[in-house]
């Protein structure tokens, strides 16, 4: 498991006062600003969200200290993690945190292995998992129910259906 946890990713800046695009990877897009201080991947900034409002494909984010547009646009593409002990627990049993499917083997419904898990990407029309082979080839699929159709995070596998094309 994952001791961090990425939760969003800075875009663009939004207008000249210093506002940024955020993409929040959350269940519910607010819940960033509840999370507290959010840490750079390299962990040397605090990034704090003082507020959020949707905007027309994105979501439109003040931070505290950024105050001009050129401050906004040094922090675009900045991806945003929590420590994982300050999300909420998970109880539903077919829930789980993205960061959690990283690192799983991926098996097809007859047991081949395909690879290993090793990116979940949401480019805005769904989730889409990504499946790297043992010699590097990837494979994206549709994170749904019908391509993955069990996660089995005690075994550390996945279970998916390739399209016919993929030859898997």
């Amino acid at each position: 498991m994952a001791e961090r946890i990425r939760i969003a990713r800075i875009g663009a800046a939004h207008g000249v006062r210093g506002e940024v695009r955020l993409w929040p990877y959350t269940q519910d897009p607010q819940a960033v600003v509840s999370y507290g201080p959010l840490e750079t991947a390299d962990g040397t900034r605090e990034v704090i969200v003082e507020h959020l409002r949707p905007g027309k494909d994105h979501w439109v984010a003040r931070l505290t200290g950024v105050t001009t547009r050129e401050a906004a646009q040094a922090l675009t593409n900045v991806d945003l993690f929590v420590p994982r002990e300050r999300l909420p627990p998970i109880e539903e049993t077919d829930t789980f945190y993205h960061a959690d499917l990283v690192g799983l083997t991926a098996v097809t419904t007859e047991g081949a292995v395909l690879g290993t898990v090793t990116a979940v990407h949401n480019f805005g029309a769904g989730d889409i998992i990504e499946i790297t082979s043992e010699s590097g080839t990837p494979l994206m699929l549709s994170f749904t129910d019908a391509a993955v159709p069990k996660v089995d995070l005690k075994a550390k596998r996945i279970v998916v259906v390739p399209p016919p094309e993929t030859g898997a």
